[in-house]
């Protein structure tokens, strides 16, 4: 980020007035956190003393030119959840910085630990999956959502796969996983009720609290789909072992899914939930490892706007022969969700 740029836009008449506060006022920001596509940066608004989180977009993962009006609009929908952030503004215009802004509340909490709270997890998907969609969102709504996360890891894949520095072991493993997972019934008709999925979610994207609701940040990549989406996703290896070295065992997966229907019973029809969670939590796996070949060949070329030490190493384990036969032979050719009790 060029800290120049920064600073005229975060001093600029335009920004300062969006916050209701007159030309000049300065304000201190400290960084937050960075991902793959987003830097944040947190501040403290100097009348209202409501602390705040400015997130400066980088690029788009769902190849969309206005991300961050995309993220606004997620926000605004989910927030009758009350456990999201609730945005402020965004400004796409990209006047002075060459990149989408969004300003919203930051909101306390720690990372979540597969070991402990899994309950709470359960609770925070359980209300915000319960949230009406409204009629005028903006969100996209895949028709075959298991199709669109397929179609998605092979367009991640083919970057590596046509890599020159590409391990040619690592791509028959890949080759592999791709072909197996691309005989499940991808297209099958659901039946689930339409939510709001977030699609992202690894435990640093949880916030939870000691004695009080926990939320769900980041929404860089929202859908309108069905829940088994979500919790396939969040239950997933290749989710559990990103932030943390957790993989999560049968009995962990059964005893979430039984937190998540108490948590939802009579709120919505849960009655296909239990068929289409295996589906999800293996074209996940898949999705998982695609992004990680997707992304070493992007942390490979010169110039890169945005790296993560962090990432890095992660990125290479699960490029790893090792990993990659892990989940080929563990969570695809078995079935890993049997011993779930679902």
């Amino acid at each position: 980020m060029d800290q120049t740029l920064f600073q005229k836009y975060v001093t600029s008449e335009d920004f300062l007035s969006r916050l209701d506060l007159p030309a000049g006022t300065p304000l201190a920001f400290s960084p937050l956190g960075q991902g793959e596509y987003n830097l944040n940066y947190r501040f403290r608004h100097p009348r209202t003393g409501r602390e705040l989180v400015l997130r400066i977009n980088m690029g788009s993962q769902m190849h969309l030119e206005h991300q961050i009006a995309y993220e606004f609009s997620a926000l605004r929908d989910l927030a009758p959840s009350g456990r999201t952030p609730r945005p402020l503004f965004y400004d796409d215009s990209r006047a002075i910085l060459p990149h989408g802004v969004l300003v919203m509340e930051w909101l306390p909490g720690r990372p979540l630990r597969y070991g402990t709270d899994l309950p709470q997890a359960a609770a925070i998907l359980a209300d915000i999956h319960a949230l009406p969609v409204p009629g005028d969102s903006q969100l996209l709504r895949p028709a075959h959502p298991a199709r669109s996360i397929y179609e998605e890891c092979l367009s991640m894949v083919e970057h590596y796969l046509t890599w020159e520095e590409a391990d040619g072991r690592v791509c028959r493993l890949l080759d592999a996983l791709v072909e197996e997972i691309g005989r499940l019934p991808l297209d099958a008709p659901s039946g689930a009720p339409p939510c709001m999925v977030n699609t992202e979610l690894n435990s640093g994207n949880f916030l939870i609290r000691e004695g009080a609701p926990g939320y769900l940040v980041d929404w860089e990549k929202p859908l309108i789909s069905e829940p088994a989406q979500d919790l396939g996703h969040f239950l997933a290896p290749t989710t559990t072992f990103w932030k943390t070295d957790v993989i999560l065992t049968p009995g962990e997966i059964g005893g979430f899914v039984r937190s998540y229907l108490a948590a939802v019973a009579g709120r919505f029809d849960t009655a296909t939930l239990r068929e289409r969670l295996p589906l999800f939590f293996t074209v996940t796996c898949l999705r998982g490892v695609t992004w990680c070949a997707m992304a070493l060949r992007e942390y490979a070329r010169p110039g890169r706007p945005l790296t993560n030490g962090d990432t890095l190493v992660k990125l290479r384990q699960y490029l790893s022969e090792d990993f990659l036969q892990h989940i080929l032979e563990r969570y695809v050719r078995r079935d890993f969700l049997g011993g779930a009790g679902l």
